[in-house]
Order: structure tokens, then sequence, then C-alpha cells
């Protein structure tokens, strides 16, 4: 029995107890690695939100009367998990992005797996980056929409709202860096082409643009720029390597046909047989 098992693991087939029993041990995995990192969350969450907070400070420096305010005795306490929670995700996504793919691995092939390695690494430093490329634009974005309000008047900002907007603003950003690295993914695994990608170059330069203007100010064309400028080239970079694997694919298929004496560059000879048989 123990060695059907292992049999049937060493093919990628597994019984639907099996499945579930793996997905109990992922779960575990990933939840204790959360759990590590909420911990880590916590005893930085202080710094981390003093980080967040600095586009505020900037308009007191400024002279502006800016203060975040606390509307429940609770809130701060909330507060401090969310950015622990915050946290935890981001420094332990190694660790349930590894899961996921471990939980899939049986069910894929050895160039499928490896795949799925190279997406890993690749997705984690981009999620980091697009995170930092947010935190980059934040202050000209909370400065842009402080000057609509009168100078004379106070700026008294929930904390609550405030670090759901900069968190939902990191987390966009984070994941908008990363779909480049997921359509390079599909195209690896023969569900779209690289020409395929590259001939909705325009309608994917107008989703970017459309997305650095949702999460910016309509007016804030600086930040909207430098967040869709880092965009559109990872989605050309993503063409490119999408092109280039299509190439070694084609090239490789021609190769296998080749053994069978089967040419896949040569033309259509019903053409030709057509047109000589009318000379004829």
């Amino acid at each position: 029995m123990a060695t059907e098992t292992r049999g049937r693991r060493n093919e990628g087939r597994m019984s639907l107890g099996e499945h579930l029993v793996e997905l109990r041990k992922r779960l575990i995995i990933a939840a204790a690695g959360l759990l590590v990192g909420l911990v880590a969350g916590w005893l930085l969450a202080e710094r981390v939100w003093d980080i967040l907070r600095r586009p505020i400070d900037d308009l007191q420096e400024q002279g502006r009367d800016a203060v975040l305010a606390y509307n429940s005795i609770t809130e701060a306490f909330d507060l401090k998990v969310q950015i622990a929670l915050f946290i935890a995700v981001v420094i332990t996504c190694p660790v349930w992005l590894y899961q996921i793919w471990a939980f899939l691995a049986p069910g894929l092939t050895r160039r499928e797996k490896l795949y799925g390695v190279g997406f890993i690494g690749a997705a984690v430093p981009l999620f980091l980056a697009g995170v930092f490329a947010a935190w980059y634009v934040l202050p000209n974005i909370v400065l842009l929409l402080s000057t609509f309000q009168p100078t004379e008047d106070a700026y008294y900002q929930s904390a609550r709202v405030y670090i759901d907007f900069v968190l939902k603003l990191l987390l966009a950003v984070g994941a908008g860096f990363v779909m480049p690295v997921v359509l390079v993914m599909l195209n690896f695994l023969g569900v779209i082409k690289g020409k395929t990608i590259l001939k909705g170059w325009r309608v994917a330069i107008l989703v970017i643009v459309l997305f650095a203007a949702i999460t910016t100010p309509a007016v804030d064309i600086t930040s909207m720029f430098l967040l869709a400028v880092p965009m559109v080239i990872l989605y050309f970079v993503a063409v490119g390597i999408a092109l280039l694997h299509d190439k070694r694919v084609d090239k490789r298929r021609a190769e296998e046909f080749a053994e069978y004496g089967i040419d896949l560059s040569e033309p259509d000879l019903s053409d030709d047989s057509d047109n000589g048989g009318g000379k004829a």
C-alpha cells in the first residue's frame, strides 16, 4: 500500500483524501509562516507606521495644521494589528507563494514545476518593487490632495481611513507590477502566444494608464507617469520574453517533426499542384 501511494505521488496522481491531507499540510505551514510574520510585524509596526505617516508630517513641516485622529478607543490597537498583518503578508510572501506552488506541483510536469519556481522568483521582487514605487509617489499624492483644502482650515484625517488608503495603494500597485509575470507564466504554459500579447499592446497601455490614473489623483500627472512608465516597460519585457519562448518552442517542434521527415517550413503543396495541373 505504501509503495502504491509513493508511486501515485511520483506520477503526480493523488486520491481525493491525499489532496485534502496535502492541502491541510500546506495551509498549516502557510499559517505558521504568517503567524511568525505577524509577530515580526507587531514588533515593526510602530516603525512602519512612522514611515507611512511621513507625508502627514511633511504637511506639518510646511506649516499646515495636519493631524491624524483616532476616533475610538480601540482604533489605535486595530491600526497596529492591521499594519502588523500587512507586514506579515509582505515579508512571508515567499512562504505562502511556495506553499501554493507546492500544492499544485504534484499535478504539474517537471518543466511546469520549473516555471512555477521562476514565477515565484520573479513575482516577489516585482511585488516589492511595486510597493516601493507606490510609497515613492505617496507623498506627492497626499500633498496634491491637501492643496484643495483652504490653508486656514485644519486637516484632521482619520487614522483608519488614511491607513486603508495607503495600504490599498501599496497592494494595488504591487499587484500591478506582478501582472507581466502572470502573462509570461501563461505563455510558458501554452495558454497564450507572444504575438497575441503583442497585438493587444494598445489596450494594455490604455489599461495601465487607467490603472495609474485610478490609483493616483487625475491631476497628479507626475505620480501617474512614475507609476505607468515602469509598468509599460515591464509589459514589453514580458512580450519580448514570450516571443523568444515561442520562437524556441517552434524551433524545437520543427526539429521533432523533421525526425519524421516533415518540414513545417514547406509551403502548401496543394496550390502548386493545382497550378501545375492548369498549365498542363
